[in-house]
């Protein structure tokens, strides 16, 4: 019966706010400071994520095969990279380290 009510008070939490989206008046939208937060905000999430995926296991820190295929992406995202060849290098790297028993 637990799983129940969390999954409705989930549900709840997730409808109001959608709710409370839909009820901001425009006028607050348009402001300059809001449109600058809109467009930073998903960056500094998906950072955060790649971060915690990366370098996180449980509540150590953890320096393996992921931040050399990180680093991997960064100097290829330094070089101007297309996206794929991004992707494809932090993947060589990892799977290189985790082959040489990093």
């Amino acid at each position: 019966m637990g799983v129940w009510i969390a999954i409705i008070a989930t549900a709840a939490g997730c409808y109001a706010v959608k709710l409370a989206g839909l009820l901001v008046p425009d006028g607050a939208l348009e402001r300059p400071a809001v449109r600058r937060l809109a467009a930073l905000l998903p960056v500094a999430l998906l950072a955060a994520l790649t971060a915690q995926q990366t370098f996180a296991d449980g509540h150590a820190l953890v320096l393996d095969a992921r931040a050399a295929g990180l680093a991997a992406a960064a100097v290829a995202l330094v070089l101007r990279a297309p996206f794929l060849v991004v992707v494809a290098a932090a993947v060589v790297v990892t799977a290189g380290v985790r082959a040489l028993g990093g």
